[in-house]
């Protein structure tokens, strides 16, 4: 196994917690509810059309119109996007920038719309440390799409045996393990610090 010495990162739920559960949540009291309306109406099936490069505006109307008794709770997905979001996780920021800080090449692949990532980075000033960032709803593609992965190494002339890849979702770092990356499953930041320590990046 080559030495590692890039680290390609996901965003949601590396970075940030992100679930729509935590909007709705505030305007569905009822659990059972919400459950239903996260499961049938709100997916992340639907959602991903919009990290795939749909416009909010465009996916919210057309699923407003699927379900009108709706439209209210769904257009909101748009406006209140942000809530989204529940905060940074300031844990893994920190391992980004100690990475940065020891001249190690850090970088992005993440699935996320095209017209929310600038707003997203104005708030979140973490994302400036990326050398460079590979946004799926500019691309048109979403991992774990083989395709996606191919635009990161070319672009940014990545050495995929020496490059470690992190997301929380276990068939992104599968694809990427695919592409002959290394893989890391995040599920929490101290794993991931005992890990780059193990690998000597920390």
């Amino acid at each position: 196994m080559a030495a590692v010495k890039i680290v390609l990162f996901d965003i949601g739920n590396v970075f940030v917690h992100w679930d729509p559960r935590f909007l709705y949540e505030k305007l569905i009291p009822d659990s059972d509810e919400l459950d239903r309306f996260l499961k049938d109406v709100v997916t992340l099936e639907w959602h991903t059309e919009h990290d795939k490069g749909k416009s909010f505006k465009e996916g919210t109307s057309e699923l407003a119109m699927r379900f009108p008794e709706y439209e209210d709770l769904i257009k909101v997905y748009d406006t209140r996007w942000t809530e989204t979001i529940s905060g940074q996780i300031d844990e893994t920021v920190h391992i980004l920038e100690r990475l940065v800080e020891r001249g190690i090449r850090v970088y992005a692949l993440t699935n996320f719309s095209a017209e929310k990532w600038p707003p997203f980075c104005h708030e979140y000033a973490f994302t400036d440390l990326f050398e460079g960032v590979v946004v799926s709803g500019e691309e048109k593609l979403v991992k774990p799409d083989p395709a996606i992965f191919q635009i990161a190494i070319d672009r940014y002339s990545l050495d995929a045996e020496a490059t470690l890849y992190v997301d929380d979702r276990l068939e992104n770092v599968e694809a990427a393990e695919a592409k002959k990356m290394q893989g890391h499953h995040f599920t929490d930041p101290a794993k991931l610090l005992a890990d780059l320590e193990a690998r000597g990046l920390l």
